[in-house]
């Protein structure tokens, strides 16, 4: 489960109250239906000169990979400092490290280290190195006192499902209570959702308790297209409220053709606000897909060029991360080309579906970085990694595209794009 840094959150809000929801011109939003209507938008910037492979590197550069094993625990040991740039270097030491030097190093940090945050970093950085050798580490840490350890591990296992630990994970959400690691906890047990007795639980998750946790159920439930919560969602979603909107994503993930009735009522009665959420869920259904896409994206640019419809904007945001969660590919191009530009408080919403587009697929992003002007596209990656706080699902987008540059040719534009995103976000 995505989270966002509370900081970024208490400013966003106040963004919102500032603005309030009284438009400040006289066009009006476009209408969610069969044949969306294009909304006279105001244009645009120029766009700038096409992104270029990196040269230079703003900051300190990296160390060179090293196998000193002084050097690696003198980085290790920094894992821990206040200082963020501090952190970020220690941290791209130990990712540019040989695998067998630092792999055991790093294993013995998130166990033994004095500095829980220390155990933490490591882990993470541990699941950049794809060693099967490592897996022990992380399912011990299922078991650990320390929250932030316990997160990551549920995390490594949402990824890594195994059924043998279905019913381990099931035992720990009776004492699971910690806010942000419950969350993680469900994601996991979603990803075992063959399991009879898993289904039983979340669906019993999903119509009880507060609505935060509620919530990630109802989040775990789409991204884990968990087909026999169908009827559930479909109750949630018909009833207006904090959970609506959560609810019609997750069905719309799904994409089970079976949600389209509950789909097209809820867009009927649905607030302005709701109809570019439900417009992707019908499209994820398969569903006038080309239509429901176009008004998604106007709704965006409406609301980007027109104060006073920040929420609106939140929910086109986060509707156009979900096209590009089932493909299409027009919708990661269309959050740069709106966000690049824009300034608070619309910014704030792109770039956070922006980030969360981008860990859910690296390689749309990769597929796109030649083409994207390079100063508004790292601000704009760099806005969304700064708010995201995610550090497990962050580093498996570095390893990814670390993965990606690797294996391409020398001249492939893929490899200079992985090295744009490389220099970009200090990785």
């Amino acid at each position: 489960m995505i989270r966002v840094r509370s900081s970024v959150v208490a400013l966003a809000t106040l963004f919102a109250l500032g603005t309030g929801t009284t438009p400040l011109c006289a066009q009006t939003p476009p209408v969610a239906g069969t044949q969306p209507v294009r909304p006279p938008t105001p244009k645009g910037p120029t766009p700038a000169a096409p992104i270029a492979p990196a040269t230079t590197k703003p900051g300190t550069p990296p160390a060179a990979p090293t196998s000193d094993r002084a050097v690696l625990q003198a980085a290790i040991d920094k894992l821990g400092k206040l200082d963020y740039q501090t952190r970020a270097e220690a941290s791209a030491t130990l990712r540019r490290a040989p695998a067998a030097a630092v792999v055991p190093m790093l294993v013995e940090a998130a166990r033994r280290h004095a500095d829980g945050y220390v155990r933490f970093r490591a882990l993470v950085l541990l699941s950049g190195f794809n060693d099967p050798k490592t897996r022990p580490v992380f399912l011990d840490a299922l078991a650990d006192e320390n929250d932030r350890l316990r997160e990551v591990a549920y995390a490594y296992v949402e990824d890594h499902p195994d059924p043998a630990l279905a019913p381990k994970l099931l035992q720990a959400l009776d004492r699971e209570q910690a806010e942000f690691v419950r969350p993680s906890l469900i994601h996991a047990i979603a990803a075992h959702g063959a399991d009879p007795k898993v289904q039983a639980v979340l669906r019993r998750e999903v119509m009880r308790g507060v609505d935060f946790f509620r919530s990630a159920v109802i989040e775990a439930l789409g991204a884990h297209k968990a087909a026999y919560a169908l009827d559930d969602l479909a109750k949630i979603a018909q009833l207006e409220g904090p959970l609506q909107d959560d609810a019609v994503r997750a069905i719309g993930l799904i994409g089970d053709k079976r949600g389209l009735p509950t789909l097209v009522a809820v867009q009927r009665a649905g607030s302005r606000e709701l109809q570019p959420t439900v417009a992707a869920a019908i499209c994820g259904l398969g569903s006038n897909c080309d239509g429901h896409a176009r008004f998604v994206k106007e709704s965006l640019e409406f609301a980007a060029n027109n104060l006073g419809y920040q929420e609106l904007a939140r929910s086109s945001a986060t509707a156009l991360a979900d096209l590009s969660a089932i493909g299409r590919a027009e919708a990661l191009p269309a959050l740069f080309a709106l966000g690049m530009p824009a300034n608070d408080p619309v910014r704030a919403p792109i770039a956070l579906a922006t980030g969360r587009a981008v860990m859910r697929n690296p390689g749309q992003l990769l597929a796109i970085v030649p083409d994207l002007p390079r100063q508004g596209a790292t601000l704009l990656l760099r806005d969304a990694f700064d708010m995201l706080e995610e550090d497990y699902a962050e580093e498996r987008f570095f390893a990814t595209v670390r993965r990606q540059y690797w294996e391409a040719s020398p001249e492939a534009p893929v490899r200079a794009a992985a090295q744009v995103l490389i220099t970009a976000l200090e990785f």
